[in-house]
C-alpha cells in the first residue's frame, strides 16, 4: 500500500477531481485490492491496482448520487399556476426576475430534439417524467435520460451567457 499509495490517489484525483472523494476512492482500491490479491501475480501489482482504481473511479461516477443534476437557475423558472406570486416587493426586482424567467423559456425551446420537447414539458409546463413519458410516447428511463442532458445543456448555455456579461 505504501509503495502504490500516490500513484492510485492520483488516478483517483484525475478521474473525480475532488481530493476528498480520491482519498476515499484510494481506501476503496486498497480494501478491494487487499481481498482479491492472491488473484494476481506481484509482477502486475501495479498495473492490477490503477486498473481497480479506475473501475473504482467509473463505478462513482456512474452513481446516482454522484449524477444528480439541478440545472443552475431553476430558482429562476416561473412559479407553477397558482402558486403565490414573489415576495419581491420591488417592482425593479419583480421585472428582473421576469426577465430571467423569459431569457430561461428562451433557452429551453431553443434546445435540439429530443431535448427540446422535453424540456419544454417539464420545465414550462411542470410535467413530471412520468407525464411525459406518456405524452411523447417513451419509457420513463428516456425521458429522465433526456431531462438530464438537456439539464446539462441548460447548465453550459447558462454558463456561456454569464461569461459574456
Amino acid at each position: 500500500m505504501q509503495q502504490y499509495q500516490k500513484l492510485i490517489y492520483t488516478v483517483c484525483l484525475q478521474f473525480v477531481h475532488d481530493p476528498h472523494t480520491a482519498e476515499d476512492l484510494t481506501q476503496d482500491t486498497f480494501l478491494a485490492a487487499f481481498s482479491a490479491i492472491d488473484r494476481c501475480e506481484p509482477q502486475y501489482y501495479k498495473a492490477w491496482l490503477v486498473r481497480v482504481a479506475a473501475n473504482k473511479c467509473k463505478d462513482h461516477l456512474k452513481s446516482a448520487w454522484v449524477r444528480r443534476v439541478e440545472a443552475p437557475g431553476d430558482d429562476a423558472l416561473p412559479e407553477p399556476r397558482g402558486a403565490p406570486p414573489g415576495d419581491a416587493a420591488d417592482p425593479a426586482e419583480q421585472l428582473a426576475q421576469r426577465a430571467g424567467a423569459e431569457e430561461l423559456e428562451t433557452l429551453v425551446r431553443s434546445l435540439r430534439e429530443p431535448y427540446g420537447r422535453i424540456a419544454v414539458l417539464y420545465f414550462l409546463q411542470h410535467k413530471d417524467t412520468a407525464e411525459i413519458a406518456a405524452l411523447v410516447d417513451r419509457p420513463p428511463a428516456t425521458v429522465s435520460s433526456q431531462l438530464w442532458r438537456a439539464k446539462l445543456l441548460l447548465r453550459r448555455q447558462i454558463d456561456e451567457r454569464r461569461l459574456k456579461e
